[in-house]
């Protein structure tokens, strides 16, 4: 992953949440680009929400494993995330909108293409004061084929 940029004028506080907040979003990234769907639900809080294109909305851990389960059967992942902006809302909450770039391999025609998307997650600190994704949601940035 990309380390974030430090914006100007942030405080010590804010910066301390941007690196924490940056951690987990490395540990989400190798757990997608390792195909490892238990160490991508462990980054989720248990009644988090998972809003993929093109598919209903995967609500809780179990949904969510059944979620990545179903995407690691048909893709895997090269990705690189890039932190664009850290927003902490509230002691326990904060968005974060990224931008990733990278490969998938679509199993099916072992075929390697790029992937490109933005992404905006909700963080929430959980019961062990760390944060975790709440809510996450992302679309292509790809052109569309002609």
């Amino acid at each position: 992953m990309k380390p974030s940029i430090k914006p100007s004028g942030e405080d010590a506080a804010a910066t301390s949440v941007r690196l924490e907040i940056g951690k987990a979003l490395a540990q989400y990234e190798a757990a997608l680009n390792a195909s490892d769907t238990t160490a991508v639900a462990e980054m989720f809080v248990a009644d988090a929400a998972f809003m993929a294109p093109n598919n209903p909305s995967a609500i809780g851990l179990d949904a969510i494993q059944r979620a990545y389960d179903g995407i690691f059967q048909t893709i895997t992942f090269d990705m690189e995330l890039t932190v664009a902006e850290v927003m902490q809302t509230a002691p326990e909450w904060a968005f974060v909108r990224t931008n990733s770039k990278g490969f998938v391999t679509v199993k099916a025609i072992e075929q390697r293409v790029p992937d490109a998307n933005h992404e905006l997650f909700i963080f929430q600190k959980d019961v062990g004061n760390q944060w975790r994704i709440a809510r996450y949601s992302f679309a292509t940035t790809n052109p569309l084929p002609h």
